[in-house]
């Protein structure tokens, strides 16, 4: 059993900031990126939690990114938001971003966000739930680095491209998923590695295109894709809408672009919202009853709907008052500590 700390939530929140404001992010980044980590963490999503700190440092280490830019966002015209992130972390730019695209949405029914030159590190699950509070349906996607192969490769090409929706329940937790269409985020395998655990099959091939339970030799060679070409064609469409769509790069683009540096990939991000009202020809109270019924159905079988398990994590942080990391995580971002 891994040993662990515990961390009181608002101590979540300062960790953070401390950590980042050292690295040399300004307060309005630092708290941007603080409180998807802190959302994360609630949540128990280990990967995308405090662990993404130190990301957050090597990709400022890298000298790449601006910690201290201020993001444009600008009205593209009719339904679309463009947000240039000018080098910084894309957190900032969609904070700045979501109030027009709420605006456009509740005007046209349907609206997008295109985040341009930006980092990524983050879940995307949070920036979908906001538009859930809006009574909106949200999608959202990126690509990443070239670290997946296509199905039937041997060599990484697509990113782990995450998917993530949400559909709002009038008193209830949303309808949410968000998964990679790798059969394993990025961040899971480096967790992996860090508790000395083998790699489930079907995860990753080795640099010369052979299954491998080794962390190490899944990152000298190449993820996989889940379902095969099922995951394989569904990543290359995320590639496709949250690349060349909105004139950013592609996942192999953004590996060309660290140049063998370590930290957050560099890409952009596309976020579309849906006005639940203007899509049910004023039948919206019907429309939802609807949606309860297959939810319904769903659970009554003994299945379970996705986020289930996270919302239930988050009811018993937030009781508590306090999560937990493990003792490792925790001693390595002391040391980042001024």
């Amino acid at each position: 059993m891994q040993k662990t700390v515990e961390i009181e939530l608002d101590d979540v929140l300062t960790l953070a900031n401390n950590v980042l404001t050292h690295a040399g992010y300004d307060s309005a980044h630092a708290s941007s990126i603080a409180q998807m980590l802190y959302t994360c963490q609630l949540d128990d999503c280990q990967s995308h939690g405090l662990f993404r700190l130190l990301m957050c440092i090597e990709t400022i280490k890298a000298g790449k990114i601006d910690g201290q830019i201020t993001p444009v966002i600008s009205d593209a015209g009719k339904a679309i938001v463009k947000a240039d992130a000018r080098g910084g972390m894309s957190l900032l730019a969609m904070e700045k971003a979501v109030p027009l695209l709420i605006e456009k949405t509740r005007e046209f029914g349907i609206a997008a966000v295109a985040i341009n030159h930006c980092f990524h590190f983050s879940a995307l699950w949070p920036e979908v739930e906001r538009l859930s509070q809006e009574g909106f349906a949200a999608m959202t996607m990126v690509p990443s680095h070239s670290w997946v192969a296509p199905a039937g490769g041997t060599r990484g090409t697509l990113g782990t491209n995450p998917l993530a929706f949400s559909w709002p329940r009038q008193g209830g937790a949303p309808f949410t998923f968000d998964f990679a269409t790798s059969a394993f985020a990025r961040g899971e395998i480096e967790l992996y590695k860090r508790a000395g655990k083998p790699l489930p099959d079907g995860v990753a091939i080795d640099k010369y295109g052979k299954p491998t339970n080794d962390p190490d030799a899944a990152m000298e060679g190449a993820m996989l894709t889940f379902g095969s070409y099922k995951g394989s064609a569904l990543s290359i469409m995320i590639e496709l809408l949250a690349g060349p769509l909105i004139d950013d790069l592609t996942s192999l683009e953004s590996m060309e672009f660290a140049e063998g540096k370590s930290g957050a990939p560099y890409h952009g991000q596309i976020l579309l919202a849906f006005d639940l009202g203007q899509f049910s020809n004023g039948e919206l109270a019907r429309n939802d009853a609807r949606a309860e019924r297959l939810f319904a159905d769903i659970t009554e079988q003994g299945a379970r709907l996705p986020s289930q398990r996270r919302f239930a994590a988050r009811a018993r942080n937030l009781e508590r008052g306090y999560v937990e990391i493990s003792v490792g995580l925790y001693e390595d971002l002391q040391a980042l500590l001024p």
